[in-house]
């Protein structure tokens, strides 16, 4: 017997996200199971800090004060709550959960997943967390708990273990699976799916975007909504831009299947639904991901305001009086923001900003003895001299790496509302040698229609279509959604028409990337080709250095990257710009 669809929810797409997010979607409209995600690289930092501080604590404390009135709502209406706002101490949290609940009289079971936390094995980390799949929320589920909370798992396990769950698929379902790890995907982020940081978003009003929900089928396809009468808007164009979200390759890689992100399709499913479908799996690797986050040392920054003519002369004079207070400090970096203009009517506007950042593995050289350093000249400096903020003592940064541990050495384990202790044997996993798995053959993707072949033309890539062109920004025909990944981030890039997609692929090559964006340059960029999407997706390597925590650029998620690109200018066919992208139909 077909089951009907699993609606599921989003209420959470980040620790600090809507703290309303809980309530509003248990009472805007029908759920099977609402989810919250909390985690993220810099969160386990966070996190890591808090535990040190009382080893009770680790994970998101904000998620039990939305539980004070969500836990009642739930029960009320029937709706299972999965998070992963354990962080790093699942069963303290669900611990929590079970005393609130206690005290508010709402009789619930509660159940956690935990074995992700490798610290033991770790030496010199802060924290140390392999990437669970969603098998230990299908177990609690399927052991009749209310609410399960995890520790690190994927995101999209999230949504993939519930939806195993619901359908009772098996782990080798693998096509089934990677359809709702698709979904969870798009779900992960919350309003990010209906409008948030959406590069179209003058098209639409976005000021409140609702949360995202997904109703799957048995199958493992879905479609992506919201609930009536919120804000925001579900398009093709928002949920491609989700899906090309800090994804790296055609392979989306995870514990419990691998999903194939170039045979993903969209279609349009009614005002504010998007259906996606066609989704193939394979097998997941043998080895899971390990995210360790470490103390890296010591930072502090000073920003100097400088204001009318003369800026690079005065840029210049503050960094040679600061040249032997700068001796023996491991890194200091100097940038100068031109946001000044000339015969400006405002002295902000006339103002451009010289940031200077100290790192050190020692709080005492980059202490508040540097800043205050800074801060004398203030009477010797450059005409004008301000700062933005006084000293201040140096602040601890973080350093995320990553690494692989094979999937059968990490204690995956349920703890079910008995307290019955039921471990998960890892996925069966591709045989593949290393380097990825063999993956399904085109020929196969091609005879179930799945795996499109791009109508590029006859012109080969790099090669520049025939007719008039103008000079344009990138933003006129193509959307971009960026994010970090450890010390790498990826740019993706979607145009919303056939004739687009012929130019862009054409046109935006590795080297015209790195062109437009000149802090590129030197870095390995990788491209990859999603046509079914009619996107590309960008690598690129290292531009983040150690990752969030250490604040190494200016933009440290990279999560303006892609408005960046689209801001810079190229040559676009006319017949392109007459008919300009970004309505979100």
């Amino acid at each position: 017997m077909t089951r009907r669809p699993l609606l599921i929810g989003n209420a959470s797409g980040f620790y600090g996200d809507r703290f309303d997010a809980l309530r509003e979607m248990l009472t805007g409209g029908s759920l099977d199971v609402v989810t919250g995600d909390y985690l993220a690289e810099l969160t386990m930092l966070i996190l890591g800090r808090d535990r040190l501080k009382n080893p009770d604590l680790g994970y998101a404390k904000t998620f039990l004060r939305q539980l004070e009135e969500g836990l009642g709502l739930a029960h009320e209406r029937g709706v299972r709550i999965v998070a992963n706002a354990g962080g790093l101490n699942p069963a303290g949290l669900a611990d929590a959960v079970r005393a609130l609940a206690a005290k508010a009289g709402v009789p619930v079971t509660v159940a956690h997943v935990e074995g992700d936390d490798l610290m033991p094995y770790s030496e010199g980390a802060l924290t140390a967390n392999a990437y669970l799949g969603g098998a230990g929320i299908t177990a609690c589920l399927r052991a009749g708990a209310d609410v399960v909370v995890t520790g690190r798992v994927t995101d999209a396990a999230l949504v993939s273990g519930p939806a195993a769950w619901w359908f009772d698929w098996a782990p080798d379902d693998h096509d089934r699976l990677a359809g709702a790890v698709v979904a969870g995907h798009v779900l992960e982020c919350g309003t990010q799916a209906t409008g948030g940081n959406y590069s179209f978003f003058t098209a639409h009003d976005v000021r409140r975007p609702g949360f995202p929900l997904a109703e799957i089928s048995e199958d493992g396809s879905s479609v992506i909504t919201k609930h009536p009468g919120t804000g925001g808007v579900v398009s093709a164009g928002t949920v491609t831009a989700q899906l090309l979200y800090e994804t790296q390759g055609v392979r989306y890689l995870g514990p419990d299947v691998t999903a194939r992100l170039d045979t993903v399709r969209l279609s349009g499913d009614g005002p504010d639904r998007v259906r996606v479908s066609g989704v193939l799996g394979e097998p997941p690797p043998s080895s899971l991901k390990v995210g360790v986050t470490r103390i890296g040392g010591w930072r502090n920054e000073v920003v100097f305001v400088l204001t009318g003519l003369d800026i690079e002369a005065k840029a210049r004079l503050v960094r040679s009086q600061l040249s032997d207070a700068l001796e023996g400090v491991a890194s200091a970096e100097w940038t100068l923001a031109r946001t000044d203009h000339e015969d400006a009517p405002t002295e902000e506007t006339a103002s451009a900003l010289l940031r200077l950042v100290v790192r050190d593995p020692s709080p005492d050289r980059v202490g508040r003895e540097l800043t205050s350093a800074a801060i004398e000249l203030a009477l010797a400096s450059y005409p004008g001299f301000h700062v933005t903020t006084p000293p201040g003592p140096a602040q601890p940064y973080g350093v995320f790496t990553s690494a692989l541990i094979p999937a059968d050495e990490v204690p995956h384990t349920a703890v079910l509302p008995d307290g019955t202790r039921l471990p998960m044997p890892s996925a069966p996993h591709d045989p593949a040698p290393p380097g990825g798995p063999p993956g399904r053959s085109l020929g196969e993707l091609e005879e179930r229609g799945l795996g499109r072949s791009p109508s590029f033309g006859k012109g080969r890539v790099g090669e520049s279509p025939a007719g008039p062109t103008t000079r344009a920004p990138l933003g006129a025909v193509a959307g971009a959604r960026s994010g970090d990944k450890g010390g790498d981030a990826n740019i993706g890039v979607w145009v919303e028409s056939d004739a687009a997609w012929d130019w862009l692929h054409r046109t935006l090559t590795v080297e015209t990337l790195q062109d437009l964006l000149p802090e590129t340059a030197g870095l390995p960029v990788t491209r990859h080709a999603l046509p079914n999407l009619r996107a590309l997706n960008f690598t690129l390597t290292g531009i983040l250095g150690d990752g969030v925590a250490s604040g190494h650029r200016f933009d440290p998620q990279a999560k303006a990257l892609g408005e960046w690109l689209r801001a810079r200018h190229l040559d676009i066919p006319n017949h392109l710009l007459s008919a300009p992208e970004g309505t979100g139909s």
